[in-house]
């Protein structure tokens, strides 16, 4: 018996499996949080020519190695084992002992929690590798965009050829055709949506990023899940920013990152969507 007729036969190792894996991962989608956008800044100024030295030359995903951002204490492998680290560290650097944030073994919890419920819903096969891609990538683009208020190319633009790839070996009960228009109408209504606001308002309503994600969303999802995608995404959103203008007097000119919430609202409709447009379509 073999290690995936083994796994296609017992649901619960594929979670275990999963679970581990998506702490693993999770590790690792820190690392891209912090240094992608790094490295895309860099990026820029090398292409503006501006002098680059060595040192910011030698920085990507996989060099330096992390190290503490207080003491510059290289992370050794025992002390960079998802959320039994910080705990066993007591959040703590073990050289400098200072604070490490406890979004670290947050993102690594979330990571496990969310493949373990995408392999609950799909089971061990194909669709449930791509489906943790997309998981794991939209995981890693909203913390950017909450950090930075940016949507990276380097992730969007793959992701995007991904979903068409998968309705090309038909991974999911979605046609080519849809997935193409969901691509496009996905980029083209937020697209739209922004130049109307900047025309009446003379303001940026959103980056076109959030049109990238959205074409993302389209291309996994086909076009007929759009709808859902963009009413989830705006309730949550519109219903955060309100709360943070009135408890946290957030200045309503300040941006609030939409791609968390186009993010959430993707994965839930990857999951869910089916059942939430039969309920919408029950109220009705």
């Amino acid at each position: 018996m073999t290690v995936f007729t083994y796994l296609a036969a017992e649901p619960q190792a594929v979670l275990i499996v999963v679970a581990l894996l998506g702490l693993i991962i999770g590790s690792f989608l820190n690392v891209v949080i912090y240094r992608l956008p790094i490295m895309m800044e860099r990026e820029w100024q090398e292409q503006c020519h501006e002098s680059v030295s060595k040192t910011m030359q030698d920085f990507n995903l996989m060099v330096p190695r992390s190290r503490c951002p207080h003491c510059q204490h290289q992370i050794t492998a025992l002390e960079n084992i998802p959320i039994l680290s910080y705990i066993w560290q007591r959040g703590k650097c073990t050289a400098c002992h200072k604070s490490i944030s406890i979004r670290y073994p947050l993102i690594e919890a979330l990571s496990a929690i969310l493949a373990v419920l995408t392999a609950v819903h799909f089971g061990f096969g194909w669709p449930l590798l791509a489906a943790l891609v997309l998981t794991w990538a939209l995981l890693a683009s909203s913390m950017i965009d909450f950090d930075h208020q940016l949507l990276p190319d380097d992730i969007l633009l793959p992701l995007l050829w991904l979903g068409i790839l998968c309705h090309v070996f038909g991974l999911y009960n979605i046609t080519l055709e849809s997935s193409v228009i969901g691509a496009m109408v996905g980029y083209v209504s937020l697209w739209s949506i922004y130049w109307i606001f900047k025309l009446i308002t003379g303001k940026e309503g959103m980056g076109y990023g959030d049109f990238k994600l959205l074409a993302v969303l389209g291309a996994w999802m086909g076009w007929q899940m759009l709808p859902i995608i963009i009413l989830l995404s705006s309730i949550v959103g519109a219903s955060v920013g309100i709360l943070l203008i009135i408890f946290y007097k957030h200045n309503k000119d300040v941006p609030i990152p939409f791609g968390p919430y186009l993010a959430a609202a993707g994965w839930i409709s990857l999951l869910w969507g089916e059942q939430l447009t039969q309920l919408l379509w029950a109220i009705h």
